[in-house]
């Protein structure tokens, strides 16, 4: 029967580990069964751009074509490639100048630019729509863990209303279920009195990373998740928070060593700097590493 469970992990020790938790879990009163999974390295393709960046560059270059913004040092730094610029501006300020390219519109506007750029758009070097790049043992480890009624989020260091929006299309998941970093909204009345929210240019709180996913997870979902899955730093203490619970756990960490199929490199946090490369940290606390190469007999979803 096991045979037939998540058939793109290859036999193993870390297929064993996963499905060890899928029997354990049916164990768990089903108000506890949660799993919390970041979205960019770990369900879907993060290289050699976020897709959320990709989206915000193409806003800019469609803003470039209507209207000079070079007197705006991020767009230009951004429009002229000028890395330097980029790296001396900060990665706060050129995401800040990014999102104001949308201040002022509502978030259903939002939803549909970002289906629109989704439906239209290619990744750079694999030849394949962005959608098309989710990782196929990710979508098998889901589909298991929803037959065994685990509510399953996704807790995201990328704008949660950019990934609500195609977050039930790519992964079943509603956009309630999405945790990520906030955008400000600002209520008011159009001249007939009617209600109207707008995107601002500011986030509420910070970026959805590091300690700050932990008290979004109980913030917003108000439940600690059995299974937490990640790649990067700023994942680490979601992972922690996850294998320190009661009962069955599992801290998933993918590492990206597959050049060949996808991209090899050491995942990091966007927003900060880390004291040790999370892979060490995964290995010293006996997380369940993922070896892209060796654990997953195919990487992304067939098409």
């Amino acid at each position: 029967m096991d045979d037939l469970i998540l058939p793109s992990w290859r036999p193993g020790a870390t297929r064993d580990a996963v499905l060890g938790f899928l029997d354990a879990v049916l164990d768990v009163p089903e108000e506890d069964r949660i799993a919390c999974f970041d979205n960019d390295g770990t369900l879907w393709c993060e290289r050699p751009n976020y897709v959320q960046y990709d989206f915000f560059i193409d806003a800019l270059k469609v803003r470039a074509a209507e209207t000079d913004v070079t007197g705006v040092p991020e767009f230009a730094a951004l429009l002229n490639h000028d890395a330097a610029a980029v790296g001396e501006l900060g990665l706060e300020r050129i995401a800040l100048a990014l999102t104001s390219l949308f201040e002022g519109i509502p978030a259903e506007e939002f939803r549909d630019r970002v289906r629109d750029f989704m439906a239209r758009s290619q990744h750079p070097t694999l030849a394949r729509p962005p959608g098309d790049l989710v990782y196929q043992p990710m979508i098998e480890l889901i589909d298991e863990l929803r037959r065994r009624d685990v509510a399953v989020t996704i807790v995201t260091g990328g704008g949660t209303e950019f990934v609500r929006a195609i977050s039930h299309q790519l992964y079943g998941v509603p956009p309630e279920a999405v945790v990520g970093t906030l955008i400000d909204y600002e209520y008011s009345r159009d001249d007939n009195g009617a209600p109207r929210l707008r995107r601002t240019g500011s986030l509420d709180g910070a970026a959805n990373e590091g300690t700050v996913k932990v008290s979004n997870i109980q913030r917003q979902l108000g439940r600690r998740p059995l299974l937490a899955a990640g790649n990067s730093g700023g994942d680490r203490e979601m992972l922690e928070w996850a294998a320190a619970g009661d009962g069955p756990t599992l801290a998933l960490l993918v590492d990206h060593d597959d050049g060949d199929r996808e991209f090899s490199y050491a995942s990091k946090a966007a927003s900060f700097e880390e004291a040790e490369p999370v892979r060490d940290v995964g290995i010293r606390l006996g997380w369940t590493v993922v070896s892209m190469a060796s654990d997953w007999a195919t990487v992304f979803r067939p098409v």
